[in-house]
C-alpha cells in the first residue's frame, strides 16, 4: 500500500474486536515509533505497552471513562525521559517528538491492518501510578490499538489543500 492510502486509510477507531494483536505485528509498530526522528536525535520516547485487561480499565478511568481505551487489546503510552530540551525555535523538543513516533506507529498500524486512535484526554497524574511511572517521566500521549470492530462509518472533513499554503510569504487567507 502506498504511503498516501496509508494515511487516506487511517482514522480513529473508538470500537474493537476482542482479538489480541499478534506479537510481530506490535514489534513492528513499535519499531516504526523507534525509527521516528528527533530532535538531536535525542530519542526521549519510551513506550509502555498495556495488555492487561485490568491495567486498560484503569487506563480508560484515568482516560475520562472512556470505554474503548479498555477495549482496546492494546494501549500504547508514549513517555518522555528528557523534559527540559527546548529547539532553538522555542519549542518544547519531547511532545514534538512523541507526537512523530506515535504517528509513525500509527501508519505502520494501518499497514499491519490494525486501527489506532491517539488519546489526549486523560489524567498523567493518574495514569502514573497505574503503570509505576517515575515522577521525573512525562505521560505525553496514549494510544489505543487493535482490530477495529465493524467499518468506517464517516470520513472526517479536511479543508482545502489551497486554503492551508502559501507560497513565500504569508498570505491573510490563511487566517481563514
Amino acid at each position: 500500500m502506498s504511503i498516501v492510502n496509508v494515511i487516506l486509510e487511517r482514522y480513529s477507531v473508538r470500537s474493537y474486536q476482542d482479538r489480541p494483536v499478534e506479537e510481530e505485528k506490535l514489534l513492528r509498530i513499535l519499531e516504526a515509533g523507534r525509527l521516528a526522528p528527533s530532535a538531536r536525535n535525542i530519542q526521549e520516547w519510551r513506550f509502555v505497552v498495556v495488555t492487561n485487561p485490568g491495567l486498560r480499565s484503569r487506563l480508560s478511568e484515568a482516560a475520562n471513562h472512556q470505554k474503548f481505551v479498555a477495549q482496546a487489546p492494546v494501549v500504547i503510552v508514549c513517555c518522555s525521559v528528557v523534559t527540559d530540551y527546548t529547539m532553538r525555535c522555542g519549542q518544547l523538543a519531547y511532545p514534538i517528538d512523541c507526537a512523530i513516533a506515535i504517528d509513525h506507529m500509527t501508519l505502520q498500524a494501518v499497514q499491519e491492518g490494525l486501527g489506532t486512535c491517539w488519546i489526549g484526554a486523560f489524567y498523567p497524574d493518574q495514569v502514573r501510578p497505574v503503570l509505576n511511572i517515575p515522577d521525573h517521566v512525562s505521560v505525553v500521549e496514549m494510544l489505543a490499538l487493535g482490530y477495529a470492530s465493524g467499518t468506517r462509518t464517516a470520513t472526517v472533513s479536511r479543508r482545502p489543500l489551497e486554503n492551508l499554503y502559501s507560497m513565500n510569504a504569508w498570505n491573510a487567507s490563511l487566517e481563514a
